[in-house]
């Protein structure tokens, strides 16, 4: 299976970031990819405010492109996050849909970790405005393959990860809005440390550059293999990667070193 990652620099304007993310999902389709995977809040990225005027309820304007251009170009879209509009509910929340070539939806899934941290003197308070997740999603693919869900700083739990992997993952999709510190210090070796210790594909998709926020995210998309190699690396630019992914040799590795069945969760404590 072929699997791309599109890497955009979205802002508050929603309409121009569809019209860069339909031109790149439409040009890694043409590349063969199979499995598209965009990047954490590619429908809108800027302040709190600019982000609750851009969020959006499942059937709106975003996830019903995704759903079209899916379909069209008969792939599996991961339409990496979007502001969620929830009904019923006061706070938006951080949401990645996956949608099939049947341009129906197949899993959604909600960030769990909020990123309330302090990083090169900014600080990020997403808990402000957004409300956690609590679900675990793993989503099928079309051929078969299951793929784990997650979103940005979700890769600093290999907790998640590991529990994913438990529940079938082959692949795990990680759209990112990393910042630009994180990007150069962390977010390759997290990335190929989550492939090496679960044994799966990863693909991650980042945001690239300034937001209105007066943020930058650090570009960098990457694909990975189960052995920790990285396939395709993206350049500092709006652009989009490709690599297949051969779940022969996910298999021949998770056969010869069987860390996933040597686990011992008996003596962790930890019934998983």
């Amino acid at each position: 299976m072929r699997a791309g990652a599109v890497q955009l620099n979205s802002t508050d304007d929603l309409d121009q970031n569809l019209a860069t993310a339909d031109r790149l999902v439409r040009e890694v389709a043409a590349k063969g990819a199979e499995l598209v995977v965009l990047p954490e809040k590619w429908s809108v990225l800027g302040t709190g405010e600019q982000m609750g005027a851009g969020a959006q309820q499942l059937d709106g304007a975003c996830i019903g492109w995704a759903r079209s251009v899916a379909s069209e170009l008969g792939i599996d879209l991961l339409a990496g996050s979007i502001v969620e509009r929830v009904p019923g509910q006061t706070k938006s929340a951080n949401t990645s849909v996956h949608v099939g070539p049947d341009g129906n939806i197949r899993s959604v899934y909600r960030k769990i970790h909020m990123f309330d941290v302090e990083v090169d003197g900014v600080l990020y308070a997403e808990s402000r405005d957004e409300a956690p997740g609590s679900e675990v999603v793993v989503s099928e693919l079309a051929g078969g393959e299951l793929m784990g869900m997650s979103i940005c700083y979700d890769v600093r739990f290999p907790e998640l990860y590991r529990i994913l992997t438990v529940r079938g993952a082959q692949v795990i999709a990680v759209p990112s809005a990393f910042t630009l510190a994180t990007t150069r210090d962390h977010w390759e070796v997290l990335l190929r440390a989550r492939a090496i210790e679960n044994q799966c594909f990863v693909v991650a998709a980042n945001q690239i550059g300034a937001n209105p926020a007066g943020g930058r995210s650090g570009g960098r998309s990457v694909i990975v293999d189960p052995w920790g190699l990285v396939l395709a690396t993206a350049p500092d630019e709006e652009t989009t990667i490709v690599a297949d992914l051969d779940f022969d040799k996910q298999r021949e590795i998770r056969g010869k070193l069987p860390v996933l069945e040597h686990r011992r969760a008996d003596a962790y404590g930890w019934n998983v």
